[in-house]
């Protein structure tokens, strides 16, 4: 398990990002909604307008489970359960974490949650 003092600096890390991500999804779904009161000229007008909402959707539902990630790696922290493998209960890598802080696997499970899903 990482260090009482490198868990304060991913704590920190964590924090940061998850106040940059309700930023960033605050300012996607403003800009989903403007884009819906846009006026559509033409078929033209339209295509764009729905693939530039389809796209601002997209991401925002994948930065809606990053923050997800996140939050849930805040909780795991403060129930002194965090840089645990879930799959081994192995530590997980300080630099994998540095990497990653919201990581729930270790490497080798990692891998191995990858491939199972991958043949799915």
């Amino acid at each position: 398990m990482p260090r009482k003092n490198e868990i304060l600096r991913l704590k920190g890390i964590l924090e940061k990002r998850e106040k940059c991500l309700i930023n960033f999804l605050n300012d996607g779904q403003l800009s989903i909604d403007q884009l819906k009161t846009q006026e559509c000229k033409d078929e033209l007008d339209f295509a764009e307008l729905s693939f530039d909402t389809f796209n601002e959707e997209l991401i925002l539902t994948r930065l809606s489970n990053e923050l997800k990630e996140v939050e849930y790696s805040l909780q795991r922290i403060e129930k002194g359960e965090y840089g645990i493998c879930e799959m081994c209960d192995e530590t997980i890598d300080y630099n994998r974490l540095k990497a990653k802080p919201y990581a729930k696997f270790c490497i080798i499970c990692r891998e191995i949650y990858e491939r199972e899903n991958k043949e799915r």
